[in-house]
């Protein structure tokens, strides 16, 4: 018998304040994560790399974004042993694991951003 059929809550629920999956959820869902995740899609970046690819992150949000990904082994950081030091970034197999679900959000925000806006200006001249 599943918890849920003898009445028990599900062991993870987002809805409840302290489940840790609403960290997860607050991680996947920020701008930096969603942009950063996308720039690593097609393989490993250099920390550079990714700063000119995210226009507009700072390199304090890039720096937290990338080390909060590394954290959460979405990301993987690998430092080459040359002078000087290369650092370079990759998707784990877990942060591959979130390009789809990702990238849907990103077409979305593609398809419908026109439709958004227009609403947008209804609302505030409305």
């Amino acid at each position: 018998m599943t918890s849920v059929e003898s009445g028990d809550e599900p062991p993870w629920n987002p809805y409840r304040k302290a489940c840790p999956t609403r960290q997860l959820l607050d991680r996947i869902g920020d701008r930096w994560t969603v942009l950063v995740v996308g720039a690593l899609a097609d393989g490993p970046r250099r920390y550079t790399e990714l700063a000119r690819r995210i226009e507009g992150v700072s390199q304090k949000m890039l720096t937290q974004t990338l080390r909060a990904l590394e954290r959460d082994g979405l990301v993987v950081r690998t430092v080459h042993p040359v002078i000087p030091p290369r650092v370079e970034y990759e998707l784990s197999d877990l942060g591959r694991s979130l390009l789809a679900p990702l990238g849907a959000l990103e077409r979305w925000a593609i398809d419908n951003i026109a439709d958004v806006l227009a609403a947008r200006e209804d609302y505030d001249h409305g």
